[in-house]
């Protein structure tokens, strides 16, 4: 009799879970930036953002959900006059929060009181090494005011905070300089994929690391396993070895994002109508959505490589980021655009720009920063 086959972790996950491993939530759309890459084109806050009751039984729900913490993000979170009377609900609910900032508004005291509470972790964002790579991407001196933000943490007390960096051709060449900056607070360096969502639809084309960036980005993700990624590379892994993560996109899985009006979508990275699965106001909630939606019905359907299929390296890399093909234009059964086999060259060139879909929500304030062409 043949043995049972025991399906792979990756297998399991493809096909949901009765809650997300990584729910992503941000709190406003206000901020006090105006990033060119800025993946849920934040600025103005919303007049529809849930309410502090609304937002505390959303917490509510994910602890009855059993979900064990929850990434807070914007917009600039720390904006919200609530926030941390909101961090505090979800810390005494069993719900822990890791919530990212650009730092501006981290001032001693508040560094204070966030190494005074647990279960709470804390993300700097920074785009570049120093302030001229920084800048050009995040407006002029938010590079020194998240160094600030950084002493403060320091000082306080607070522990191993995590720096996150979005990965650019500009910064590619940083990487030592980004651990040492993360080793000289005792940090933990966190690199993220840089997506053509939101405002950086206009600027991936621009920013996006070359081919052999990514070559060179992958071989430094191999020899430091220890560096977070959130699983953003797993495109790189048909260059051979398997990179550390669940090499899966796992929108509608695994992963979703209630956005500050409490709409719910498959991922972070795709806020369109398209991948909107439903509202946290709406009759069962939350729960309700992740567990009922049609949306993720079908993302959590064995996915087909389409034309990936004759490729060797489909196994590795599962064609890619969902999002990056959908926001360029490509088909979701297609290679992912960045795909380090060059297989999706061709088609991206054959897509106008006129064709590429954009998000369906933007709350920009003005003009992003000019990038400086190098």
């Amino acid at each position: 009799m043949p043995a049972e086959t025991v399906p792979s972790l990756r297998d399991r996950f493809s096909l949901g879970l009765q809650a997300p491993i990584c729910l992503t939530w941000e709190l406003t759309y206000a901020c006090n930036l105006s990033c060119v890459h800025c993946l849920s084109s934040s600025g103005r806050r919303d007049p529809d953002e849930l309410t502090t009751a609304e937002a505390k039984a959303v917490i509510d729900e994910m602890a009855a959900m059993q979900i064990f913490y929850v990434n807070i993000g914007g917009g600039e979170p720390l904006l919200r006059p609530d926030f941390f009377e909101l961090v505090d609900h979800a810390v005494a609910s069993g719900v822990g929060v890791k919530f990212s900032t650009n730092g501006s508004r981290l001032t001693p005291e508040k560094a204070e009181r966030l190494a005074a509470t647990d279960y709470v972790d804390v993300q700097i964002s920074i785009d570049g090494a120093d302030a001229a790579t920084n800048d050009a991407v995040r407006g002029e001196g938010t590079f020194a005011t998240a160094m600030t933000a950084m002493e403060n943490l320091q000082a306080a007390g607070f522990g191993e905070f995590k720096i996150s960096v979005v990965m650019t051709r500009h910064n590619i060449p940083q990487l030592d300089a980004f651990q040492a900056i993360a080793d000289r607070f005792g940090a933990q360096l966190r690199l993220t994929r840089l997506r053509p969502s939101g405002r950086g639809a206009d600027t991936w084309h621009e920013l996006h690391p070359t081919a052999t960036q990514q070559r060179e980005l992958y071989a430094w993700l191999l020899d430091r396993p220890s560096t977070l990624t959130g699983d953003s590379f797993f495109h790189l892994s048909a260059l051979g070895d398997p990179l550390e993560g669940l090499n899966l996109c796992g929108a509608g899985r695994v992963v979703c994002l209630i956005d500050p009006v409490g709409d719910v979508y498959a991922c972070p990275f795709i806020i369109h109508d398209e991948f909107k699965a439903g509202n946290v106001r709406d009759a069962g909630g939350f729960t309700g959505v992740w567990r009922e939606s049609e949306v993720f019905a079908a993302l959590r359907e064995p996915q087909s490589p389409g034309a990936c299929a004759s490729c060797g390296s489909y196994d590795a890399c599962q064609g890619g980021c969902m999002a990056a093909k959908f926001f360029t234009g490509l088909p979701l059964d297609g290679p992912d655009p960045e795909c380090v086999l060059g297989n999706a060259d061709e088609a991206l060139a054959s897509v106008p720009v006129t064709l590429r879909p954009m998000s369906t929500v933007d709350h920009s304030t003005r003009r992003p920063v000019q990038l400086s062409r190098r």
